[in-house]
């Protein structure tokens, strides 16, 4: 096991969701049941199963793409969104 890529995958993912709208979700949740492990446990196979699929996924496509291809398609779907959110109107933001 490559316990660097284990290492970096998780300091990445973890403060890549932290704030984030899952987050939230699990606060309001948690916050009106009575079974916050309930919820603890939805969130997280929720979440695991999200980067299993991601990581299948960008596995299959590094197969077929190289590597620098795939790094391009990620930036430039990066640098969309971020054109996207900073200079587009949003309908369901509060104004």
């Amino acid at each position: 096991m490559d316990w660097h890529l284990l290492g970096l995958s998780f300091v990445t993912v973890f403060l890549s969701e932290l704030g984030d709208k899952s987050q939230l979700a699990a606060i309001a949740l948690s916050g009106k049941c009575q079974s916050p492990r309930s919820v603890f446990l939805g969130s997280a196979v929720a979440l695991l199963l999200t980067s299993l699929m991601g990581a299948v996924a960008g596995g299959t496509m590094a197969e077929f793409l190289p590597t620098r291809l795939l790094k391009g398609i990620a930036a430039v779907g990066f640098a969309i969104l971020a054109v996207k959110l900073l200079f587009f109107d949003h309908p369901d933001e509060c104004s």
